[in-house]
């Protein structure tokens, strides 16, 4: 007979959302990144995972000792339980800690839920202040609520690609998954409302978040644009929409962008560049001035900012106080003195893959939980007993035959 320990491990960790537990269901990249930034504030997330290979992201190369580095990415500070929901004692197990939690979150299809009798009308019955936020593409109403969607399609559908690239070349996708990204972060602020919302009245709700209109939520001012004028604004390189100059600008070794977005840091640059002329120059006096006459304006820029290399460029504008910076690589980023020094970069001992270097979170509370502990991404069911155990109060016998059955899984060794 197979020997189950109780093995409880009580968290240290601290912060704004100690105290709150999230059931989270999803997988790949919306959900998890939005169970990621409560996880970072301090809430106890319990990762729920089919057997197998569990979530799907653990199979994407490129691999740091057999863990994928997409699952590392976003996973930090949760625990895994893996778990067949399908079955009987799966689903059981299942509505149990949702009993425990404070949080649903799921991004399967609309119906999937309903299907599996985990939609919210059936778990306020068990839990009435539980709080559901499902995430999907389109959405829980409307004729498109049953259809597939990635980040990719999502791009498409927004309108977001079609501002993307250059005018003279094809609509581009973002370099950053941001429909998958932007819908985690939507679901954040939308959790932490409900939250807030439970401790004044006590009540639960549901949260309907469509990946589709949190991007489209994400145009702001070129929204604006189309509703105001009824033409929806174009592709413009790297180049702003309407202030000039915005954009990427070509130096003698390469490329910095400037920022000149109000009429302080134009005069400034301009000071700084020895044409004052500009300053006074009817063209080119306001923002609008400046748009209209941007083919005339670009051409006088481009031929004064070959002059100098990057470094020549930085050390000028740095001292008359204009926006600007060279296009760093990804490592060139990461690397940079104001990430090192600023603590974002964090590390964490995994015991497969060992130390790993993940981002952290960019929102910094002063205290101890600023330098709490990180736990690194849990292995494929690494916390099953333990919540078994803890949460749904079985026994080890009673683990123990879950575990012959098939029905949950530990991580293998």
């Amino acid at each position: 007979m197979t020997t189950i320990k109780k093995t409880i491990k009580k968290s240290k960790r601290s912060g704004p959302l100690s105290g709150v537990r999230i059931l989270d269901l999803s997988r790949v990249l919306a959900g998890p990144f939005c169970s990621m930034i409560l996880a970072d504030l301090g809430a106890e997330i319990i990762k729920v995972e089919e057997l197998g290979v569990g979530d799907q992201t653990r199979t994407i190369p490129p691999f740091l000792k057999g863990e994928s580095h997409y699952f590392l990415s976003i996973n930090r500070n949760k625990k895994s339980i893996a778990l067949d929901s399908r079955t009987r004692e799966g689903k059981k197990i299942l509505l149990t800690l949702v009993k425990q939690c404070d949080v649903v979150l799921e991004n399967f299809r609309p119906d999937v839920m309903k299907r599996l009798g985990l939609d919210y009308e059936t778990l306020k019955k068990i839990k009435p202040d539980i709080i559901h936020c499902s995430i999907s593409g389109f959405g829980a109403k409307g004729a498109m609520k049953d259809k597939p969607s990635f980040d990719l399609v999502t791009q498409a559908l927004s309108g977001v690609m079609s501002i993307n690239g250059y005018p003279d070349g094809p609509p581009t996708k973002l370099g950053l998954p941001l429909g998958d990204i932007g819908g985690g972060l939507w679901a954040a602020i939308g959790i932490l409302a409900a939250l807030n919302e439970k401790n004044i009245t006590g009540k639960g709700t549901q949260i309907d978040l469509s990946l589709l209109e949190g991007l489209m939520g994400l145009l702001g001012y070129l929204a604006e644009i189309f509703l105001v004028t009824g033409k929806s604004p174009g592709r413009m390189g790297n180049n702003h929409h309407n202030i000039v100059p915005y954009g990427l600008m070509k130096v003698k070794d390469g490329h910095i962008v400037l920022a000149l977005h109000v009429g302080s840091f134009w005069r400034n640059f301009c000071k700084a560049i020895s044409r004052d002329d500009l300053i006074t120059d009817a063209r080119f006096k306001t923002v609008k001035d400046r748009h209209i006459n941007r083919t005339a304006l670009e051409k006088i820029l481009d031929r004064i900012m070959l002059t100098r290399t990057i470094k020549e460029w930085q050390k000028i504008l740095n001292k008359a106080d204009v926006p600007h910076g060279p296009v760093n690589t990804v490592g060139q980023a990461i690397n940079q003195p104001i990430i090192k020094k600023s603590g974002f970069l964090k590390e964490t001992l995994h015991p497969t893959a060992g130390k790993v270097k993940v981002l952290g979170s960019p929102l910094h509370f002063p205290g101890t939980f600023e330098n709490s502990t990180i736990a690194p991404p849990p292995r494929l069911g690494e916390h099953t007993i333990e919540i078994l155990s803890s949460l749904a109060k079985l026994k080890p016998a009673a683990i123990a035959q879950l575990l012959r059955l098939g029905i949950i899984a530990t991580p293998k060794p």
